[in-house]
């Protein structure tokens, strides 16, 4: 009886350590196949981005977490944290201040900075020179944390007329400069074309911007530690797929 009794609590243990080894070495393999990357990306790329993450994540066995910011706030990140995959940039300038950790760069897509007024033109803008007019609020980014808010500047100044334009904010992220011509807020905004899929505004058609188009690059931080697939990533928007998303949103790609 005894024997019997030492026997079924014998097998009673294997069986538990058998079922337990096995959760064990699936969840083992749950985790081996499970990839993670991270990437840092500018926000005023944010809806295309999204759904290029979207794709990607739905076709391959990844997860991957973006953080969302404008260049500066990134760039201190980066610069402090030393983690991270990849940061795809508003232009090839912001990966200045990060170069240390820049082992590689590919570059993307042109990103079109637009003049934009509110839906109908109320206040007839024409061009950056009839900004100037006393009339006219005008709401640009940040010219030292945002790409956009830079090439405001820059593109005013170069036209002698920055001093005289109404400006009555500036933003911390090309979204926020939508929010305000949208609102009523402002009457013109310096922005990334990408940015005015909103009914409430329109574009200018006008050439004053055009020499002020910039490159968005993807760049590779030496601190990743995931190579197979921060490559597979990077492949994946060398894709059609990825272009075409870029392409809906008015980016002018690559060749």
């Amino acid at each position: 009886m005894k024997k019997k009794i030492v026997l079924a609590f014998v097998l009673a243990i294997f069986t538990v350590l058998l079922i337990t080894g096995c959760s064990v070495s699936k969840d083992k393999e749950v985790n081996e196949e499970k990839k993670i990357l991270s990437i840092y990306c500018g926000a005023g790329m944010r809806k295309p981005f999204e759904e290029i993450v979207s794709k990607f994540e739905t076709e391959n066995k990844c997860d991957v977490n973006v953080t969302y910011a404008n260049a500066a706030q990134i760039q201190t990140q980066i610069n402090t944290s030393k983690e991270g995959d990849l940061f795809v940039a508003g232009s090839q300038d912001e990966l200045k201040p990060i170069e240390e950790v820049v082992s590689d760069r590919k570059d993307l897509v042109k990103h079109i900075p637009v003049l934009a007024v509110q839906k109908g033109n109320p206040k007839n803008i024409k061009g950056l020179n009839d900004l100037t007019n006393e009339d006219i609020k005008v709401v640009l980014g940040d010219y030292e944390s945002t790409p956009i808010g830079k090439i405001a500047k820059k593109s005013l100044s170069d036209a002698s007329i920055f001093e005289k334009v109404n400006i009555i904010a500036n933003t911390a992220t090309a979204p926020e400069l939508i929010n305000a011509l949208s609102s009523g807020e402002c009457d013109a905004v310096i922005v990334w074309k990408e940015n005015t899929e909103n009914p409430n505004i329109e574009i200018v058609e006008t050439t004053d911007l055009d020499k002020y188009i910039k490159t968005v690059p993807v760049a590779t931080l030496n601190c990743s530690e995931n190579t197979e697939t921060v490559k597979l990533f990077l492949d994946f928007l060398d894709t059609d797929s990825a272009k075409s998303i870029w392409a809906n949103y008015g980016y002018e790609i690559l060749n």
